[in-house]
């Protein structure tokens, strides 16, 4: 890399000062690791800047010296999308600094916010003017905007306001020669040309480092109520999906579908939570909101609820009746990663299905995993309102776990190939990363792989943006 890379270092210090270039491992360490402790990378020295003026001169001294950048966020990649290889040469670029909110236009019904904000901050920024910010996820304390915006994440509140595609309006991006591309516009309508920005939402940091976005904001929910029901099988909960859409229209915020497994799984790792309709191979956890104080919304879902007993659609079901009892409901859902980060490694799939192709996908799925993987366990949920599922797969009772993920492409190859044949999608919400970029390769066509090597080609022509990601 020449004389330029070897006074790399002193370079980045005059930009962003010498508390913030990170070299010695002890500094390095909780940046170069993912949070499933899946991968482990090196790097040069971890940098992190504290405006988008000191992301521009950084990426252009690494440009020049031909340096790789690593874009990192609150580092909660599911894909190792964030964690650089273990060359050491890259430089990990993380924008936990740049956590301003720079403007609420409570009018406009936008938040233009830096990309190092975590979630739960931009939530809580829009609540303090009166409105919602609903992208929703169980890391939204800690995984950032920017991270969010780069994998396009989904959440729980997709069915009702979409991915984080929908809700950008605008982007700020450094590109790969150090210019600042300033598209941070809260417009609805703007049809003049190409819409770039959909170009950074979800590209994972490989085309350029987005900085700042603009994003909708949403009227802040009056009403809200929670239920959590018990069904036989996942053929009923399309079938209660349905007739809840038809009840209570775009009021039906989330749906979310989760096994028997799955919830015991929770309870097992957080005992504190509450067990209320023990018995049923599935389960629904449901949310309903509305913006007016709809006093009836309760009873609106507790009669449509009610009809779908009576007509054995669900088997039972309770309606929280307290803002507790609902949050703990929720933790029951939120807290199976973690719980499955405690049970030790799983084989993970993030995969989106159409809805009606869901029960056939399980039953097929199920089927053929049994006989390859005798005993494997089914640890299955998700966004059924959206066709999401992450069908993880964990170890045999008593079986070791890193053992079992030797098992990893024998599993992959029958998820990857039945969710192929419906039409899905091998990546919902959690990106491609480096754990999928074979399999990107395996079912996406040749035409569509050339097309986006040569956008990746047309903006980061060095190949200098998160180099091993996505391509």
């Amino acid at each position: 890399m020449g004389e330029l890379g070897a006074t790399l270092l002193p370079r980045l210090v005059a930009v962003s000062g010498d508390t913030h270039v990170l070299t010695s491992p002890s500094d390095t360490e909780p940046f170069l690791v993912d949070w499933r402790g899946r991968y482990r990378g090196a790097a040069r020295a971890v940098v992190r800047p504290g405006s988008t003026a000191e992301v521009a001169a950084i990426v252009q001294l690494c440009a020049e010296a031909g340096v790789p950048i690593v874009p990192q966020g609150g580092n909660t990649s599911m894909c190792g999308g964030a964690t650089p290889d273990a060359s050491g040469t890259a430089i990990v670029v993380a924008l936990t600094r740049m956590n301003r909110v720079r403007a609420v236009d409570a009018d406009n019904a936008t938040i233009t916010v830096e990309s190092g904000a975590t979630l739960h901050a931009v939530q809580r920024a829009a609540a303090e003017v009166g409105l919602l910010f609903p992208l929703s996820l169980a890391s939204e304390g800690s995984c950032s905007i920017g991270g969010n915006i780069s994998t396009n994440a989904g959440g729980t509140a997709v069915l009702r306001f979409g991915n984080a595609r929908e809700l950008t309006l605008g982007v700020e991006v450094v590109l790969a020669d150090g210019r600042v591309w300033d598209g941070l516009r809260g417009l609805r309508k703007d049809n003049t040309g190409y819409d770039l920005k959909q170009l950074f939402v979800g590209g994972e940091g490989t085309l350029g480092i987005v900085t700042a976005v603009v994003l909708k904001l949403f009227p802040a929910p009056a009403s809200r109520v929670t239920a959590l029901a018990g069904v036989a099988n996942v053929e009923r909960a399309v079938v209660l999906l349905r007739r809840m859409r038809q009840a209570l229209g775009d009021r039906l915020t989330g749906f979310e579908l989760i096994s028997d497994i799955a919830l015991a799984l929770s309870r097992k790792h957080h005992p504190g939570l509450p067990d209320p309709l023990p018995g049923h191979p599935w389960y629904v956890l449901l949310q309903v909101d509305d913006p007016s104080s709809d006093i009836a919304l309760a009873a609106t879902v507790e009669a449509a609820i009610a009809t779908a007993v009576e007509t054995d659609v669900v088997r039972d079901a309770v309606v929280a009746s307290s803002a507790d009892q609902a949050n703990r409901l929720w933790a029951l859902r939120e807290n199976i990663s973690e719980a499955q980060r405690r049970e030790g490694p799983n084989i993970k799939h993030d995969i989106a299905l159409p809805v009606s192709a869901i029960p056939e996908f399980l039953g097929r799925a199920e089927q053929a995993l049994s006989a390859a993987l005798p005993g494997v366990r089914f640890v299955v949920f998700g966004h059924l309102g959206d066709g999401n599922l992450h069908y993880n797969l964990s170890a045999p009772a008593g079986v070791d776990a890193r053992g079992f993920m030797t098992n990893a492409d024998v599993a992959n190859r029958i998820v990857h190939d039945l969710v192929h044949a419906a039409r899905g999608s091998i990546s919902a919400e959690h990106g491609i990363g480096q754990l999928k970029r074979s399999e990107l390769t395996h079912y996406k066509s040749d035409l569509e792989l050339e097309l986006m090597r040569r956008i990746k080609a047309a903006f980061d022509p060095q190949g200098i943006f998160n180099p091993g990601k996505v391509l």
